[in-house]
């Protein structure tokens, strides 16, 4: 797999130009909101700020204030909670404008970061498995398993990566809204390189990642 910083694209999201003997098949970008949610947990950000202000509310309200009193108190944390969530909400923003996820005949190419961008690639021949993580509102994730001899940097790919797999760090198409049919171009293009045939299964609406099908590919 090779990361680089890349700084002008031939063709969007690819450092060069694809050779003749190689397809674009797909190309996307994370959802912001599923970035915001499903990365910097804004929804769980928002409640736990409506919580501290309702706690700042009641102590200042059973402490003898007057209602307007009260609120008073708590209202001063209402610009913290908007800066706090407008910032997230900014990062989330930012990190879908800037990726780009590629699939092509042949591999994986992810054009990620704000900052520092680098290109990723992932030829099918380094990849074990793939599995969908698909939501009840049909967007989902895509994390690919690489083989024991290859190694991903998982603060190079965060939040490109499956959580908590510091381990063996597993590189992930994220907040995808079309997941379930990403996964089956992927699964095709990896029964394809293999040359076998391939059986798609859709993942769980609970978010846990399933295998896409048989894509272990030729190495």
């Amino acid at each position: 797999m090779i990361a680089r910083e890349h700084d002008a694209e031939p063709q969007r999201g690819l450092p060069e130009r694809l050779p003749d003997s190689e397809r674009l098949l797909w190309q996307g970008a994370p959802d912001w909101r599923a970035v915001a949610n499903g990365v910097f947990r804004v929804h769980l950000v928002g409640l736990y700020f409506a919580g501290l202000i309702a706690w700042r509310f009641w102590g200042a309200f059973r402490s003898g204030h007057s209602l307007s009193d009260a609120a008073i108190s708590a209202a001063w944390l209402l610009p913290i909670a908007l800066a706090g969530i407008g910032l997230f909400l900014c990062i989330a923003w930012l990190t879908a404008r800037t990726t780009v996820y590629t699939i092509t005949t042949r591999r994986i190419v992810m054009r990620v970061g704000i900052a520092l961008p680098v290109t990723v690639n992932v030829p099918f021949g380094i990849i074990e498995t793939a599995a969908l993580a698909l939501r009840g509102n049909g967007s989902g994730d895509l994390p690919v398993a690489l083989v024991a001899r290859e190694r991903a940097s998982y603060l190079n790919l965060w939040p490109h990566v499956r959580p908590w797999r510091f381990a063996r760090p597993e590189p992930m198409l994220r907040g995808l809204t079309d997941a379930n049919a990403v996964a089956g171009i992927l699964a095709d293009a990896l029964a394809a390189s293999a040359g076998s045939a391939v059986s798609r299964l859709p993942g769980p609406v609970d978010g846990a990642p399933v295998p896409v099908g048989d894509m272990a590919p030729a190495h």
